[in-house]
């Protein structure tokens, strides 16, 4: 990206773009799984299906119950392996350092529970660098509508053409187009790189390190 284009601000998704939460997202399911007298899904099976929110995640994965009760079920067993399943994703930490050292605003919009999104950053060491932490409670309706990006804007008081949103997943990519928002991926999240490429984001990264060396700076130690 070149100077006279830099971002303002840089906001990220969560799952499958800083963090990897697949182990303690899978559990979960599976908890609600077995409340039906259902078999495990393999965490691979359940990765697929993450980023469009609670209700779709449930949906594809719990064939038995009412959404409602399931979503229940889910965040009630959640918090027993949140912590223990989650890591954040090979150089999102000095990433999200660097950034911030170099005066840019940082946040998240992500689908996931808030307070889950909010637990997480503080506990895996990076809630100081985030200005905004954003997730579906916070708006009318979750991605890939823009209404978290846009609140994000607001809250931020920045125009779109100033801010950069890095996600991994088509939805990401259509949240972005959504809210006029330049979007980057990283192939590290729910859908794979052929996949990405057709959904034409605006650059696809090779990993969150090549997304600090592309805004011109360098990762801080």
């Amino acid at each position: 990206m070149p100077p006279e284009m830099a971002p303002h601000a840089v906001l990220f998704d969560f799952d499958g773009t800083l963090g990897d939460s697949y182990p303690a997202i899978a559990a979960s399911v599976n908890h609600v799984r077995t409340l039906h007298g259902l078999a495990p899904l393999s965490e691979e099976e359940v990765r697929r299906h993450v980023g469009r929110g609670a209700a779709y995640l449930l949906r594809h994965t719990v064939p038995a119950g009412t959404v409602e009760a399931n979503a229940e079920a889910y965040r009630a067993h959640h918090p027993s392996v949140l912590r223990s399943g989650t890591r954040l994703l090979p150089g999102a930490a000095e990433v999200l350092k660097t950034l911030h050292t170099h005066g840019l605003r940082l946040g998240i919009c992500s689908n996931k529970p808030i307070g889950f999104t909010r637990e997480l950053v503080a506990y895996l060491g990076v809630a100081s660098y985030l200005d905004l932490v954003l997730g579906p409670e916070d708006v009318p309706r979750p991605k890939p509508a823009p209404d978290m990006l846009c609140e994000a804007l607001s809250r931020l008081d920045l125009p779109a053409a100033a801010v950069l949103y890095v996600g991994d997943m088509v939805v990401d990519i259509e949240t972005a187009r959504g809210a006029g928002v330049a979007v980057w991926v990283v192939p590290t999240g729910s859908d794979e790189i052929e996949t990405l490429k057709r959904a034409r984001p605006d650059r696809l990264l090779k990993d969150l390190h090549e997304l600090s060396l592309l805004l011109g700076t360098r990762v801080v130690p």
